[in-house]
């Protein structure tokens, strides 16, 4: 079989950001500029260097990132009270905790906090509801990116066997629930499932999200079958063994420059879907 088709998420992220610059353009001559809120709570390095890589590409388009970093030593109530003092901030458009926080606190609590109409990450279970409902406003921006690759590049998953590898509820759970409701025949996996590799093996369509580097191998790659690796572990490595599956994919994402823009990305659109919004209200 010819090499796989490489899904090129920096070109489709790419492609994004340059439509949001003119929405961003527009709300700016109704004087709204898309503002972004990032919580950081804590002194995690890698999360540091996501809330700047976030901040950074709001600034590329023309959103406000508004960066708010909490000591270590925060308590639940504190963070409660920031996350609800932007909910009522009406130039903010959309919130975005960082994950993880430190263990004091209910992360579950806080995340549920985030008002629906400026959870532009997807993190509540309101939002997580409407997202498998079908009508939901902003899903979470990895599985959002998933079905923006598969959308630019023309991959139908009506009809077609996906099996999802990983079962998070950021991740694996709700891009579960958009193939679904794209007619896919979903099937869920995870790191306890008996037989994988039989499972991954019927697959169409092969979603890793198990959080494992090359946890999925290969050989299991049905032959023609098309492969997002939501993975991203130490190395630059993802959840799929790319180099034997490439050969039997007929279409593949790189880690990295694949999943990973288009969720920055897909962040964004969000923010100035939220903008936009904020104007029609």
């Amino acid at each position: 079989m010819s090499e796989s088709k490489l899904l090129d998420g920096k070109a489709v992220a790419n492609r994004v950001k340059e439509q949001l610059k003119e929405r961003v353009e527009a709300l700016k001559t109704q004087g709204v500029t898309p503002s972004l809120a990032t919580i950081l709570v804590g002194d995690d390095p890698s999360s540091e260097t996501y809330v700047r890589m976030k901040g950074n590409a709001c600034e590329r388009i023309g959103i406000v990132s508004k960066k708010i970093h909490l000591p270590e030593e925060t308590t639940t109530e504190t963070l409660l009270e920031t996350i609800e003092g932007l909910n009522r901030d009406d130039a903010v458009h959309g919130i975005l905790l960082q994950h993880p926080v430190p263990s004091q606190i209910d992360e579950r609590l806080a995340f549920e906090t985030i008002a629906i109409e400026k959870d532009v990450d997807g993190v509540t279970s309101e939002g997580y509801g409407q997202t498998a409902l079908g009508f939901g406003t902003y899903p979470s921006c990895t599985p959002a990116a998933i079905m923006k690759i598969m959308e630019d590049y023309d991959i139908n998953p009506e009809g077609k066997h996906a099996v999802v590898v990983g079962r998070s509820p950021i991740l694996g759970k709700p891009v579960g629930a958009l193939l679904l409701n794209e007619n896919a025949t979903v099937t869920t996996c995870h790191s306890r499932t008996v037989n994988l590799a039989t499972h991954v093996s019927q697959a169409d369509i092969v979603v890793a999200a198990v959080g494992k580097p090359e946890f999925i191998k290969g050989e299991w790659i049905k032959e023609g079958a098309i492969v997002l690796d939501a993975g991203y572990n130490k190395g630059n490595i993802g959840d799929v063994e790319y180099e034997t599956a490439k050969d039997k994919a007929s279409a593949i994402t790189p880690v990295p420059g694949g999943v990973g823009p288009v969720t920055i990305a897909m962040l964004l659109k969000h923010t100035v879907d939220a903008a936009e919004k904020s104007v029609t209200n």
